[in-house]
């Protein structure tokens, strides 16, 4: 049985939030410090990747740091939108490849909601659909 995420977010390039959530919610605030410094990680790999990451296809960061409790991973797209997740790390039968495909699903329901001409990029993203894609990710994997 894997390990389930504890926080799923989404940032601008700017670093504010476009996205959170949190199993179970009350987890929130948790989080907030773990995620915000990871965003530091995720632009000191950015910046030492430098032109290499404009010509990869593949935009995942991998494990950005461990904690005691946690494991922090990262991907960023090619607009500079990050999306950070929180694992529980007491158990290790979550691996790489799982983690990288969930990425991908995020990416690819992130860039539907950037196709909705109702949408205005930079806002929150408010989407049930987003919002289902997301829980039964992070249920599944559960």
């Amino acid at each position: 049985k894997a390990a389930c995420p504890s926080q799923c977010d989404l940032f601008s390039s700017q670093n504010y939030p476009l996205y959170i959530r949190s199993v179970p919610t009350e987890n929130e605030l948790k989080f907030h410090y773990t995620v915000h410094t990871s965003l530091d990680v995720v632009d000191e790999k950015i910046s030492a990747m430098g032109k290499a990451l404009v010509d990869q296809r593949e935009l995942y960061l991998g494990l950005l740091y461990p904690t005691e409790d946690y494991k922090v991973y990262g991907y960023v797209t090619n607009s500079k939108v990050k999306f950070v997740m929180v694992v529980d790390s007491s158990n290790t039968a979550l691996r790489d490849n799982e983690i990288r495909s969930m990425f991908r699903k995020l990416h690819n329901s992130y860039t539907d909601i950037m196709c909705n001409p109702f949408y205005n990029p930079g806002d929150r993203i408010h989407s049930r659909a987003f919002d289902t894609m997301v829980n039964s990710m992070m249920m599944q994997v559960c």
